[in-house]
């Protein structure tokens, strides 16, 4: 087994660990989570922890994928809204040999964030790729991703250090209020653009000054021959 699925399994069996730590007796341990970019499918109406890393996992045509950045603990914390498929991908025209997937990132709370660093706003971007790519394929698509250890550290930029650091005695809400998704441009898709205002054609503003200064000119100069012929 190489390190990289070795780290990833710890990393599963960790959070499956704080999962079934949320039906036992809590503890003084139980109030340490971690802060980290979580992986999540949107499935039957809500969002779901992946069972499979981003690198393992292939998304079908028409999934909605999710990462959240949050303090984690016996509670997982999903993205705050909703996995739209037709919000985010509607506009985006189907291609043939390819898979429209939504992808949906949420950086989290200015309290989930690292000390300095604030999170910005949960977004939406619809990914035109190949139907055998990977969610971790999807995510680069859209932006730079800072990996290390074979764990998803950074998302375009965010946060710019740490990677799943340890928390002690976090506090966690209940709940996470919805928030609007920012809905960006299609990454991927060849569709040709909208075509710009043509603006080749004859350039009529600068004819017609042409003919006004012409026909002024012809008026001087017979206004100018007339008198000339009249004081002879």
């Amino acid at each position: 087994m190489t390190a990289h699925r070795r780290t990833l399994r710890l990393v599963l069996s960790l959070l499956a660990g704080l999962l079934l730590a949320g039906t036992v007796a809590t503890s003084a341990r139980a109030e340490d989570g971690y802060r980290f970019w979580g992986y999540y499918q949107w499935t039957n109406g809500q969002w779901a922890f992946s069972q499979k890393g981003a690198d393992a996992y292939v998304p079908p045509d028409g999934a909605v994928e999710g990462w959240r950045f949050a303090l984690g603990g016996a509670k997982p914390r999903v993205p705050r809204a909703a996995g739209d498929f037709d919000a985010i991908c509607g506009k985006t025209p189907a291609e043939t040999g390819k898979k429209r997937v939504a992808l949906v990132v949420d950086p989290g709370t200015p309290e989930d964030a690292v000390a300095g660093e604030t999170p910005g706003q949960a977004s939406g971007t619809c990914v035109v790729t190949d139907p055998k790519s990977t969610g971790a394929q999807i995510l680069a698509a859209t932006g730079p991703v800072r990996i290390e250890k074979g764990l998803t550290c950074g998302i375009a930029g965010y946060p710019a250090k740490g990677c799943g650091d340890q928390v002690k005695n976090i506090k966690v809400p209940a709940t996470d209020p919805p928030v609007t998704l920012q809905i960006k441009a299609a990454v991927g898709s060849s569709a040709p653009a909208p075509a710009a205002p043509d603006k080749s054609g004859t350039p009529w503003t600068g004819i017609i000054i042409a003919m006004i200064v012409v026909v002024l000119l012809a008026g001087g100069g017979f206004y100018l021959t007339r008198r000339r012929t009249a004081t002879k």
